[in-house]
């Protein structure tokens, strides 16, 4: 949870893609993979089992921040928050909507103010970010899901 008193935004997207559900987990629990197709991050580190660092760009600023996972269920959901630099919490979760599709739904908040002084502007940057990136990893996952399919065959 972020702090009180301050400038919080929530975002909220959903995409769904033509691969199984452990398909998608797995790959998103990637995390150092994230930068092939999400477009501001430029790295990820994992620093433990529950702590990532992360870099990345926004509106062209550089931040970095570091992030706990909270909650990690294989196959459902993953949940974070951070504990240093860029204020943002949230969870990602998983269902199977049939046997080969899944929809992957993000939930967002994150402190606006440390970033941008335009509040408005901020959250349609941020969003169609995160609207992007969800693009990006479905063309992603579903390329590396027909090519694992064809080689487990």
């Amino acid at each position: 949870m972020i702090r009180r008193g301050k400038a919080v935004e929530k975002i909220e997207k959903s995409i769904e893609v033509n691969v199984p559900v452990h398909l998608v987990y797995s790959q998103w629990t990637e995390f150092e993979a994230f930068p092939r197709f999400m477009g501001g991050v430029k790295e990820v580190k994992k620093l433990d089992d529950n702590r990532l660092r992360w870099r990345a760009e926004i509106r062209g600023k550089e931040v970095e921040w570091d992030a706990r996972i909270t909650r990690q269920t294989p196959d459902e959901v993953i949940a974070w928050v951070s504990i240093s630099g860029i204020q943002n919490c949230g969870t990602v979760t998983f269902k199977s909507t049939d046997q080969n599709k899944t929809r992957i739904t993000l939930i967002m908040e994150i402190e606006s103010k440390e970033i941008s002084g335009n509040t408005e502007d901020f959250v349609r940057v941020v969003s169609g970010q995160i609207e992007g990136d969800m693009k990006h990893f479905k063309e992603f996952i579903e390329e590396r899901g027909e090519i694992g399919t064809e080689t487990e065959s």
